[in-house]
This record gives C-alpha cells, sequence and structure tokens, in this order.
C-alpha cells in the first residue's frame, strides 16, 4: 500500500486529497459493504461520495450493462439515435414534475450545472447569477465561480456575476434563534434588498442545492425556496434545483430534494447516484430554456449507451423497490440515534439531516466552536471500527453521510452503533 502511496503522489496533483492517515484501496464490494486491499471489510456510509447508490454488485445493473457491452457497442455520440438515452429522458422528464421537460446529458455534474447555467444565462440575455453562500456546483470555471466556500474555490477569476444569499447560516448572528418561519421571512427581505441594489433583468437564475453537499449537509428551512421564487417570478429570474446529491428518494420525504420546499424550479440537474458508479449527469427543465440555447451542441459522452443502460437499470431499481420509503425509515433509525447519543457527547455540535443524508458538526467541548480536529479523528476512529464515512462543512469539521439507498434497517443500525462508539472514543479523548 505504501508503494501505491508513493506512486500516487509523485503523478497525482497534491490537491487531489486522500482519507486517512493511511489511505486505503477499495478492491471489492457487496451489498453496502466494501473490501481493500489488505482484506478489511467496511460498512459503507459514503458511496463513493453519493454515488453507488444502490451500493455494490447490484446483478440488475451489471447484467443490463454486461448485455450493452456484448453488444459491441459501448459508444457512439449523440451524433445517432441511442435508445437507452432516449428511454431514460423519457423517465427523468415525466419524474421531474416540470410541464413539457427536456432532459440533456453530460458526464457529471459540474457540466450539467454549466449546461443550466448557459440555458437560464440565454434565456435571459443575463450576465449575473444569484448563488447560495456554503454552496459547492463543482470544479469547472462556471460552477467555481458560484460556489460560496473558499476551501472550494481555486480562482478567484469569474466569467459573470455572483450575488449570494441566505439560507443555511441560520445559527449565526443574528439570525440565530429565529424559527424556520421568522428565519424565511428575514431571508426574502434580504433577497429584496439584493435586488434593489442590482438590476434584476441582469440576473439569469438563482442556482441552489437543496441540501448542500460539501457544505456539510447544511440546509435551508422546508419552504424557503418556494417564498424565493415568489420574488423571483416578478422579475422573471428563473431556479435551477442542483439536485446532484439530493435526487432519486434519497431525502426520504420527496424524490427531488426542492419538493420538500413546495415548488417546482425550471430546471434542475443530477449526476452521482443515477448511475451506481457508471459516469453520468444531466440537466432536465422547461423546453423552452434547454430549446434556446443558440448553435450547434453535441456531447461525445454524455448519455453514451452504457452510462444510460446502467441509469435506467439503477432508476428502475429505485422506483420498483420504493427506495424512497427506505430511505425515510433507515433514515429515522439513524439520525434520531445521533441525536439521543449526543444529548452526553460534548464534542457533538448538532445532528441534521433527511433521510438518508445526515451529518453530525464537531465543536470543540470547552468553547463549542467548530473543531476540524476532532472531526479528523472521528474520520480516522470509524475506520478502524470497520465504517466508511465522509467530511465537508464550511470549516471542514462536520462528518457528512449518505449511506446506499438499499441499506437494510439491521445495517443502519450496526452502522449507527459503530459511529456512536467512535464518537464516544473522540469525545473521552478530548475531555482528558
Amino acid at each position: 500500500m505504501s508503494d501505491l502511496l508513493a506512486r500516487h503522489r509523485a503523478v497525482i496533483p497534491n490537491w487531489v486529497s486522500l482519507y486517512y492517515d493511511q489511505p486505503i484501496e477499495v478492491v471489492s464490494g457487496k451489498g453496502v459493504r466494501v473490501t481493500d486491499s489488505q482484506g478489511r471489510s467496511y460498512l459503507d456510509f459514503f458511496a463513493g461520495i453519493l454515488t453507488n447508490m444502490l451500493g455494490y454488485d447490484v446483478a440488475e445493473v451489471r447484467e443490463a450493462v454486461e448485455r450493452q457491452i456484448g453488444s459491441g457497442i459501448v459508444h457512439t455520440s449523440t451524433l445517432y439515435l441511442i435508445r437507452s438515452q432516449v428511454e431514460l429522458a423519457e423517465k427523468i422528464a415525466r419524474l421531474s414534475g416540470i410541464e413539457g421537460a427536456k432532459v440533456f446529458f453530460t458526464n457529471s455534474g459540474s457540466e450539467a450545472n454549466e449546461t443550466a447555467l448557459l440555458a437560464a444565462l440565454a434565456a435571459r440575455k443575463a450576465s449575473q447569477v444569484l448563488a447560495m453562500r456554503n454552496s459547492y456546483h463543482g470544479r469547472t470555471f462556471g460552477t467555481v465561480a458560484i460556489t460560496g466556500n473558499a476551501a472550494w474555490r481555486p480562482s478567484g477569476s469569474e466569467p459573470f456575476g455572483v450575488h449570494y444569499l441566505h439560507g443555511t447560516d441560520r445559527v449565526q448572528g443574528v439570525y440565530a434563534g429565529l424559527s424556520d418561519q421568522q428565519y424565511i421571512e428575514e431571508c426574502v427581505t434580504d433577497l429584496r434588498a439584493v435586488l434593489a441594489g442590482i438590476h434584476p433583468a441582469d440576473i439569469g437564475a438563482l442556482i441552489a442545492e437543496p441540501i448542500q453537499g460539501v457544505g456539510g449537509f447544511t440546509m435551508a428551512p422546508d419552504g424557503l425556496f418556494k417564498a424565493y421564487k415568489e420574488v423571483l417570478d416578478e422579475h422573471g429570474i428563473l431556479l435551477i434545483s442542483d439536485e446532484v446529491q439530493t435526487g432519486w428518494g434519497r431525502t426520504g420525504s420527496s424524490f427531488w430534494g426542492i419538493g420538500n420546499h413546495g415548488v417546482t424550479p425550471d430546471m434542475m440537474t443530477f449526476a452521482k447516484g443515477l448511475g451506481n458508479g457508471f459516469a453520468i449527469g444531466g440537466v432536465v427543465g422547461r423546453a423552452d430554456l434547454l430549446d434556446g440555447i443558440r448553435g450547434n451542441g453535441i456531447s461525445t459522452f454524455g448519455g453514451n449507451p452504457v452510462s444510460t443502460t446502467a441509469a435506467n437499470a439503477t432508476l428502475d431499481y429505485v422506483l420498483s423497490h420504493d427506495l424512497q420509503k427506505n430511505a425515510a425509515a433507515t433514515g429515522d433509525i439513524i439520525i434520531n440515534g445521533l441525536r439521543e447519543a449526543a444529548a452526553d457527547l460534548p464534542v457533538v455540535g448538532a445532528v441534521r439531516g433527511k433521510g438518508l443524508m445526515f451529518a453530525v458538526e464537531l465543536v470543540d467541548p470547552a468553547t463549542s466552536k467548530p473543531a476540524p480536529p476532532l472531526a479528523a479523528k472521528v474520520l480516522e476512529a470509524a475506520r478502524e471500527r470497520g465504517l466508511l464515512i465522509g467530511k465537508g462543512g464550511l470549516y471542514g469539521h462536520a462528518l457528512r453521510m449518505a449511506p446506499p439507498l438499499t441499506i437494510s434497517e439491521a445495517e443502519a443500525r450496526e452502522g449507527l452503533a459503530l459511529l456512536i462508539d467512535a464518537l464516544r472514543a473522540v469525545n473521552e479523548e478530548a475531555a482528558k
């Protein structure tokens, strides 16, 4: 392993980070468990950053992909008809709730968000965008510009103007202690103030994650984006929901994350879990917006036969097994269990989540300030106990987790116990 790590560091940029003091190589998987090159098995609560949505070695997906590869056609490009692409687009358009929706497929969430921004700015003949504080939308030039988290902004250059709105900073400053409704009202007041200070006609869209991924699964109170859209509609400004991490029923309470806010956006972007590990992304939106992008356009690899075949099988599995319901049930087990345990753990500053998207914030027990070093210790402690989890947040102090949607209630309880044990170990150490 040390040899592979040395080779990695010799040829991979140093900003491509690796988890753990001793990084692991995952070599096999089955269900919601993976095995590393040393033969150690882990319960996976991060799923390749929410990408292995059904877990590992799912027969329905594997067999569908094998049939497609067996046909000899792995790639053709969008210059030719692709049956699996059309079938997948039909399903997503129907599930989107957007009337007369069309779909464009890409290779990633970053590229999907670029496409949605392009469509919005073209439709509005605009040069500015509204985004959310603490947001993350990708690592391409345009998506970096709308990322409201400095740790994930390698460039200060922007191809368009960006104005940031409130949404998840409700525990800070004057917003601390406000009820959901009071906070929404204050945010709407602030949005109106932002629009009063600029020319609304110059704004193409508001792009927002219903639950902020890299932000540590921070989330706006349900109803905020509906209230925002009512103001946006007064000026014709579009709403783009970044569903790269929140789509396909993961929140348990809604198939799309934005559904928790009781509003239908003009466009939604998606990626990650849809292919269950195969690279695919895309945007679904109003036909006039996607049709309105000027000039010619193709996607060399976007919507290719293999990825769309995998995505069709994955989406069919999600729907036929009602995994949204499972996300709600197993998520409740974990989130409620964490909240109960947190009462006796001073290092835990907050527990939050919806369905199978949940996070734990680590704080200094003496000051209650964010404690990234403690989060790093829990990450290590969880791995030592056989549990893989993620990390994020504005200060890098939030543990974020999103197990495969196929996780059983028994596996949810198992992972919960391992996580609580890791938290207790770090809590005891911090108390010394």
